[in-house]
């Protein structure tokens, strides 16, 4: 008897920034798979905080201590992407029924690319489901705290790229604790 195929995965995105909520579902999408591929995404229809280099090298920092994963760049059509990696599995994560009617129209496409690759939704964690890397960087644009939503190295990053870029508001001096969410001191 042959050996099995390995199970590769792919989990494509932006993280513009890499939020908590992609590091959930990366950490448990690696748990089902013998290697995951993160395909960090240029998207034309999107303005990034960050560079494609940077995404890729914040999520590579992000997951170093997961085994089987693996960070690339990609300008691609994702299947075409999946293909070029050998995935047989593309992993989305699943935040509220708003995402899952894009993600199934999307998920129908890719089949009717390629019938070979399954898509596999897994939810996120209740406790992760509101965060958005777009509401990320709203809330840090104003000053507000973003540590509940992203690790301290990305929130360092966010915060400093705002000030690099002069949209840090409401009185957030780069380096200074960013007020609170619930407007507690």
């Amino acid at each position: 008897m042959g050996r099995a195929v390995p199970h590769v995965g792919v989990y494509p995105g932006t993280f513009d920034p890499v939020t908590l909520g992609h590091m959930d579902i990366i950490r448990r999408g690696a748990k089902l798979v013998d290697r995951l591929v993160i395909g960090v995404a240029t998207n034309p229809s999107k303005s990034p905080l960050f560079s494609l280099q940077e995404r890729v090298a914040h999520v590579r920092r992000e997951t170093a201590s997961i085994g089987n994963v693996e960070v690339v760049p990609f300008d691609a059509l994702l299947i075409h992407f999946a293909q070029s990696v050998g995935a047989n599995v593309i992993i989305r994560g699943l935040r509220a029924v708003a995402d899952f009617e894009y993600e199934f129209q999307m998920a129908g496409m890719n089949q009717q690319l390629s019938s070979s690759i399954e898509t596999v939704f897994l939810m996120a964690d209740v406790a992760l489901q509101p965060i958005a890397s777009r509401l990320v960087k709203e809330i840090a644009s104003y000053g507000g705290a973003i540590d509940r939503f992203v690790s301290p190295d990305v929130a360092a990053d966010v915060y400093r790229r705002l000030a690099d870029n002069g949209v840090l508001n409401r009185g957030h001096a780069a380096g200074a604790k960013p007020a609170p969410l619930d407007g507690a001191s």
